[in-house]
């Protein structure tokens, strides 16, 4: 019987996969840097206030910064050692931030964490877990799961979906996680579900990642008699399969609404990655301060998937991994498709830090942009069906302020318009400096 194969119905895009620069390579521990440089936003929200002072001596998994009002994530300390300075580091996204350096004590014993079953607390006990742990979204979004954990009263949310698709071309984070770590993942599942207080969960992987399907199955299997239904469903190749609402609509047939949210339609979305660490953060007791990353392109010299501490420098990865190759042209914080260019490689690894991509001359378009030809191409892919050349043209014309009819807000600039834009127009850019024109 043929595998049934599911997929969003609007747009969409198939770019260069890459993925087998690093889907076959485990996963490996980057040894303890120096020094790491942990950010103090790294999550959506308001930043951290630091909780130390310089000269403290600190543990791994230390508290080091919390948010005393508003929307945010708890940050512990990813090493043993010393506080070296508490101030201001360059953000890969927001320019700059607060931030705790800390020398690192290489002599230190690391921290161990020994398993405890969850299986009797209450829910507000593994919520509580969840938050002290400071756990985000790992996709890339940062939004904190104690707070995507807590949907209103009058949610009537009856599924939960794993997103395990990871259609970012180059990234391989998850399919390694789904490989060598698939039991945590479903237990982090059935955690999720306890919650929540459902037993239905979905976890949605991509095609191209079949290894991981069967996986992912034969440790769902082996859950059984736990009362939960745990259902692993294919889905087409197809960008950006993984984004939440297209990922919603592609597993149970609901639409998000415009402006909605997925509990909106009785859904909560979860990582993989996250799940994983909803696992470790419950049955371990251990604060997320260290994640796996990708690290790939034709510009380094030694690809890999790499379990990092929070706050190592990307100039301490690319010297652990041989350095970079001559023809190095740009270095991506992210994926090709909704990552951010970086002009530095002292930028320190996040929680949300999916990958780090070196990419060289020939994987880049550096030609130049002309006008929009008005060929329709990129309502065509946009899976939202907005009209992004319209938002383009406007603001080029100055009227970045009146682009909202064109469906600004109801974008999460996942880059389709921009990747078949035959004239090459950043649109992506361009709808971003809307948002910030219409928000003033």
């Amino acid at each position: 019987m043929a595998e049934t194969v599911f997929t969003f119905p609007k747009g969409g895009v198939h770019p260069r996969e890459s993925k087998d620069l690093s889907r076959h390579l485990p996963i490996e521990a980057l040894p303890l840097p120096e020094e790491v440089d942990i950010l103090l936003l790294q999550h959506f929200g308001s930043p951290c206030k630091p909780l130390v002072d310089k000269k403290a001596r600190l543990t791994e998994g230390d508290l080091i910064g919390e948010v005393s009002a508003g929307l945010g994530a708890k940050i512990h300390a990813s090493v043993t050692g010393t506080v070296k300075s508490v101030g201001t580091s360059a953000h890969p996204v927001s320019v700059s931030c607060p931030s705790v350096i800390i020398q690192t004590d290489k002599e230190a014993a690391p921290r161990g964490y020994e398993p405890s079953d969850w299986g009797a607390l209450p829910v507000e006990e593994l919520r509580k877990r969840v938050k002290h742990a400071g756990i985000v979204g790992l996709g890339g979004a940062g939004f904190p799961s104690h707070v995507k954990l807590s949907p209103p009263p009058e949610a009537k949310v009856d599924a939960l979906i794993i997103n395990a698709v990871e259609c970012e071309p180059y990234l391989t984070t998850d399919h390694r996680l789904m490989l060598e770590h698939p039991d945590d993942i479903i237990e982090g599942a059935k955690i999720i579900l306890a919650i929540l207080g459902i037993k239905t969960c979905h976890i949605g992987i991509e095609a191209n990642k079949m290894d991981a399907v069967e996986a992912m199955r034969k440790a769902a299997a082996g859950k059984g008699g736990s009362g939960f239904n745990l259902v692993v469903d294919v889905l087409e190749v197809k960008y950006p399969q993984g984004s939440e609402k297209q990922l919603i609509e592609s597993v149970t047939g609901r639409r998000v609404p415009g402006f909605g949210l997925p509990f909106d339609v009785g859904v909560v979305v979860q990582n993989a990655g996250t799940t994983k660490a909803i696992y470790d953060a419950v049955v371990l007791n251990k604060p997320l301060y260290e994640k796996v990353i990708t690290v790939s392109g034709k510009g380094i010299q030694r690809p890999a998937n790499l379990k990092v501490r929070i706050g190592t420098r990307i100039r301490d990865i690319v010297d652990y991994l041989g350095g970079i190759k001559p023809d190095l042209a740009k270095v991506v914080f992210g994926g090709p498709m909704t990552g951010f260019s970086v002009s530095t490689l002292d930028i320190p690894v996040t929680k949300t830090t999916s990958g780090i991509l070196f990419l060289a001359a020939d994987e880049i378009d550096t030609r130049p942009h002309g006008h929009c030809i008005r060929c329709g191409r990129c309502l065509e892919a946009c899976p939202m069906g907005l009209q992004p050349n319209e938002i383009g043209v406007y603001v080029e014309a100055g009227k970045a302020k009146d682009t909202s009819p064109f469906g600004l807000f109801e974008c999460f600039e996942c880059g389709c318009c921009a990747y078949v834009c035959p004239a090459k127009r950043p649109l992506v850019q361009f709808i971003r400096l809307a948002k910030m024109k219409a928000k003033r």
